[in-house]
This record gives C-alpha cells, structure tokens and sequence, in this order.
C-alpha cells in the first residue's frame, strides 16, 4: 500500500503505453507492470519526444538487468541465443519482482532516496527552482510566455507523472550555464555543463511489440564486463561525491544511466501526487566524459573529432536512412552507423518488423530549445546490407540525388532573389518556400522508390521536381525583363549552372 507523499515508480501508472490490438489493459503503468507485459504492449504513448528518448535508455538497462543481458561472459553469439530465448518467453515476472523489491526505496520518486534526484539539494541550495524552471516549454523568471501563461507567483502544479518525465529530460538534455547556487563544503557554484544529449538525434529500433523494442535496442556487453561493477545510479550504495573527480560508465547498464551534469530534486505535496518545487542545479564541479552512446550516429568533423549527428526540425529521417543501413562510412563527414543497429540482423524472427524510431531535441549547445524532433521509419531494418548489399548502395545513390537537387533549388531560388531584389544571395522567401515544397515531396518519391526497389534514373525525377518547385516559386517575380532573364539564369543552377569555356591555352611562338 502506498504510504502518504510517496510515489512507487514500480506501481503507479505513470508510462503511457498503447496495447496490441489483441490485448486490453490500462492506458498507463508502472515499471513492474511495463515489463512483465511488455509482450502484450504494442508500444509508449510517453511526450514530450525528448522523455521517451531518455525513458527508453533507462528501460534497457532495467531490461539488461532483469534478464540477465547485462552481461555476456560466454561471448556475444551465446549472448545473441539467450536475447533471442526472452523474445520467445518474455520477461520473467519472478525475476521483475525480485530485482524492483530489492531496489523499492529507490524507485520512490519522493523517498527518502528519491529516483534519480539528490536529497541533499535540500539544505545545499538556498532557494528552489520552481516548478516552471522544471518543465520544458513552461516561460520561468523574466523569459517571455510563448505556449502557455505561467508566473513563477502563481505556478500549475503538475502531476507526478508529469514531473517524473521532465526530471528525465533534465539529466538528458539540460541546458549549461546558470543554475540555482548549490554549496558543498567550501565550493559554492551556480553553474553546469549541458547533459550528454543535448542537442542530438538519437535513434531507436522499434517493433510490433515493446518486448522486441526493448531487446533490439540492447548492445552486447563486452566478455569483461560484470554487474557488480556496472552499476545504475539506483544501485549504488551511497550517492556520488559532488567535489569528486568524475568516472565514466564501464558497462552497458552505467553508460546508459551516466553522463549528467545536472541534480535535481523534486518537492511533492502532502498526498505524493503533485510536484509543488524543484531544486535545479549542478551535480559535478567536473565535466563527466561523454560516453559512447549506442543510439547516435556520430560523425567526423573537419579538425578530426568524432561528435553525434545534431537534432534538426527541418530534415526529414529518410535523409539519414543510409547511415543507419550502411557499415561503412560515406560522405564527407564520415557518418557511423548507430552501434545498437549492429545486432539487429541477429533478430532473425522479427527482424522484418523493426522500424527506426528517431528522437531528439533540436538546441544550441547552452540554453536555447527549439523544437522536439520525432519521425519512424517503415519497418527497413531487415538486415539490408547483409541481405541485398548492392540495394544498401542504392539506399545511399538515391539519397544523394534527393540531397543534391534539393541543394541546387536552394542555391538556384537565392540566386534568381537576390538578382531580381538587386541584394546579395542569402536566406530569402523564396528559398524558405521551394523547401517547404521539395522536401515533403522528395520523401514520397524516396520512400516509393525504396519500397518498390526502383533506383534506375532515380536522380531525373528529384530533377524534374525541383524545376517544378522553381518555377511554381518564381512566378513572383514582376513582369520585367530583367526578372524574367534573372530567373531564367537562376534556373540552369537546378543543372549544374552555366559551362563557361575553358580559355584556349597559349601556344608557344
């Protein structure tokens, strides 16, 4: 029975989920139930975008864990043959009640050892943050009000449910810079580094059940790796020292769940259902090291560092689809195909099912949010390039004749409006317009090629379309000579602009 002003993450419904089509059950649940069921379960219904990205990471530990998958001391292949043995039997609800008992005070959201927060925060920080400091999207202190009229004097409480997820997207993908004041012995900060998924794009398989997602989205652990040493944040005896010099994860489990920068405390009401006050602030005085998250593709830059493809509202996922098939880098960033993709192919019965889930949160790298990033794939992951290797290459032709088209309209309608405007060539109506056109439209023709494995002189129909798109933009353009001409020139861009011919070379007399 739950005790007043606690709030059991194991049993109370807080994770949105959508049954399967043969299955009935409540629209959300607890973690004990989440994964018993999770054969039962189609999938989440958990918003924002950025909470089920962070959701999904501490569920595959807490799966690795219940199963036994967090380790792999007979190697991969004998690793790959149990995975596959919990996906014909399901999570063994024995085991789910064994490990969450043995833990119970820590999946308390408001214990005395609450979920992923600090207690300590309580007598370390000299005020709170508020509740609209804690929810993203919420307008706090003197920032302006954009999707809702929030006062700090008179803020909505939000539920725990609520507040649960929003703790998640803080250690995540919270800003840097200014913090609430934290003071510890003799050091007293009010500053913190951005979370270790900020900004980024990560990438989920997914299938017909959350069963197969949760399998497909575990990495095999290294043959050294144990689980006495791999540990969870809810696992650990006593809490982090705040002053101490930083240790990166050394296993699946702690690389899924390490890596924040930032501590947070969450203040419920007397009865444990609502969230009243926050505390936001620093948890290391030292940067942690990043770790190898599974779940990105990371690139090449051009001084030679890896860093994780950046979240972007405004590119399609069907733009990205070749780094997530192909094994082998292409393109002048070098892009490496997500680690968790690696083991799919091993999920033979499914494996025609799983889908790529993509999450994200388009930021600056410190404090500015722009938009939640969220788009699925068709289900793609059937192991194409061991399959149909030359089909995989074709994936990756027909992306770049999407990508160079789209360019060359780009280049093409700034062009034709900076020369009929009398302005230099830069961002412009016009060009904000051709791609609002080209890209919804370039994805159907993708997808519909893919699907019908037609990749032959893929490349004239992306032109086709984006000289459609320039022409239906220009029609702006006044009635004058000098327009039309401007147009007309802007227009050979689309094909590689004008050939100019070579000087004759001077002949010796």
């Amino acid at each position: 029975m739950d005790h007043q002003g606690h709030y059991p993450l194991t049993s109370k419904p807080w994770i949105g989920v959508r049954w399967r089509s043969d299955q009935h059950g409540q629209p959300a649940v607890g973690l004990r139930d989440l994964l018993v069921h999770s054969h039962r379960i189609a999938g989440l219904t958990v918003g924002p975008t950025p909470a089920l990205s962070a959701l999904y990471r501490i569920l595959y530990a807490l799966t690795a864990r219940v199963t036994g998958l967090d380790e792999a001391r007979k190697g991969r292949d004998d690793w790959l043959d149990r995975r596959n043995e919990v996906l014909d039997s399901g999570i063994e609800a024995q085991r789910v009640d064994d490990y969450l008992s043995s833990h119970a005070e820590s999946f308390d959201l408001f214990g005395s050892r609450p979920f992923l927060q600090d207690p300590r925060l309580a007598q370390e920080c000299p005020k709170t943050a508020g509740v609209n400091k804690l929810l993203f999207g919420r307008s706090a202190g003197n920032n302006h009000s954009w999707f809702g009229h929030h006062r700090d004097e008179a803020p909505h409480a939000p539920k725990a449910s609520e507040a649960a997820l929003h703790l998640l997207m803080w250690l995540y993908y919270g800003p840097s810079g200014r913090c609430g004041t934290r003071i510890v012995e003799q050091t007293s900060a009010a500053d913190v580094s951005a979370g270790p998924l900020r900004s980024s794009l990560s990438f989920h398989p997914e299938g017909s059940s959350l069963l197969q997602t949760l399998l497909a989205g575990l990495v095999p652990p290294e043959i050294s790796d144990r689980a006495e040493t791999d540990l969870c944040p809810w696992e650990l005896n006593e809490l982090p020292d705040p002053l101490s010099a930083p240790e990166s994860g050394s296993g699946p489990c702690s690389r899924l769940t390490s890596g924040w920068q930032h501590a947070v405390l969450l203040v419920p009401d007397a009865g444990g259902e609502m969230v009243t006050d926050a505390y936001v602030t620093w948890a290391r005085r030292k940067k942690l090291p990043r770790a190898d998250d599974a779940y990105l593709i990371w690139q090449t830059s051009q001084q030679g560092n890896l860093y994780p493809r950046p979240a972007d509202s405004g590119r399609a996922l069907w733009r990205d689809l070749d780094a997530l098939l192909l094994t082998k880098p292409t393109g002048s960033t070098q892009p490496h195909r997500p680690p968790v993709l690696a083991s799919t192919a091993e999920l033979e019965e499914v494996l025609d099912q799983l889908a790529v889930r993509a999450l994200g949160f388009e930021q600056d790298g410190k404090t500015k949010d722009v938009q939640y990033v969220s788009a699925t794939t068709p289900a793609v992951l059937g192991g194409i390039e061991e399959r149909e290797p030359h089909i995989a290459h074709s994936i990756g032709d027909l992306r770049k004749a999407g990508e160079s088209y789209g360019a060359r309209l780009t280049w093409a309608t700034k062009k034709a409006w900076a020369e009929v405007t009398d302005t230099k060539a830069g961002d412009c109506a016009w060009a904000d317009q051709a791609a609002a056109l080209y890209w919804p439209e370039a994805e159907r023709f993708f997808w519909r090629r893919l699907e019908d494995r037609d990749f032959d002189g893929s490349w004239r129909e992306f032109r086709q379309l984006a000289v459609d798109v320039f022409e239906r933009v220009t029609r702006a353009a006044p009635p004058t000579s000098r327009a039309v001409r401007a147009v007309e020139n802007a227009r050979l861009e689309i094909y590689g602009g004008r050939q100019r011919k070579k000087r004759p070379t001077p002949q010796p007399s």
